[in-house]
């Protein structure tokens, strides 16, 4: 009976949580309402001559994230980090040797919306987000050790470090909350407006999508499209995971934060 009662009892939580997962409480529309603020917003300054610049910094760390994923999929296929580095004109290499480029080169874009898919998973939540921020460290300081001869990365790095760690003091956590969904959106979006402005708008020649291409066959722009389709469904799976596994109020969220890695 224990056992049955024990079954009955996780079925019943599980219908209880896909129930949950298809309707919106006040604080998901909040939220939802500032990622739609945040995909405008960034829309906006992404093209704005001069205003453009006030995104600088973000778009520095997005590129990091990008150039870690091809990293970690060089380092997991087999292959070496010799380096990675950024420039100011918001740009990034990452020089390794050997590993799998079917797997590496897809890698940047797709790496780069996974995490953001991730943060946006954790930016319904306070608590999600402390946890995030932790996971963003760790790749943080990897990042740094790959790139520890260009100051403009390390410099980058260190102050979405500071970011992160000031924010953690403020209302505790529920800051932090918020600009790691901001990272989030962005990181997710990159591919898709990078890849927009690079082979439909510019059309330059020399880009992931293109090396892929001229490796494995089809149209750069052809790969660039699946590539920001797939980023458009790890962001749609974020928010779907968001909305389903953090019903809680946001006064509920800070009360949980008080109690979990309290500032």
């Amino acid at each position: 009976m224990p056992v049955l009662y024990s079954a009955l009892g996780e079925g019943y939580s599980l219908n209880k949580l896909a129930s949950r997962g298809l309707t919106v409480n006040h604080t998901q529309a909040v939220t939802l309402g500032v990622m739609l603020a945040y995909v405008v917003a960034i829309a906006l300054l992404w093209n704005i001559p001069y205003i453009r610049w006030s995104l600088w910094p973000f778009k520095m760390l997005v590129i990091a994230f990008h150039e870690f994923g091809h990293a970690i999929t060089a380092v997991c296929t087999g292959g070496k980090v010799k380096s990675i580095s950024l420039d100011p004109h918001e740009g990034g290499v990452t020089h390794m040797q050997g590993g799998m480029s079917a797997i590496t080169l897809p890698a940047g874009y797709l790496g780069s919306s996974v995490i953001g898919a991730l943060l946006i998973f954790a930016g319904f939540d306070i608590v999600a987000s402390k946890v995030a921020s932790i996971f963003l460290g760790v790749g943080f300081i990897l990042t740094i050790w790959w790139a520890r001869k260009d100051w403009l990365t390390i410099m980058t790095i260190f102050l979405a470090v500071a970011l992160l760690v000031a924010c953690w003091f403020i209302a505790h956590g529920e800051a932090l909350r918020w600009v790691v969904l901001f990272i989030g959106v962005m990181s997710a979006l990159y591919s898709v407006w990078d890849i927009c402005d690079d082979l439909i708008l510019r059309k330059v020649n020399t880009s992931d999508a293109s090396v892929f291409a001229s490796k494995y066959g089809g149209s750069s722009q052809c790969w660039g499209v699946i590539w920001s389709l797939i980023s458009l469904l790890f962001m749609a799976i974020g928010i779907i995971g968001g909305i389903a596994a953090f019903p809680e109020s946001f006064s509920q969220q800070e009360a949980a934060s008080k109690h979990v890695m309290p500032t």
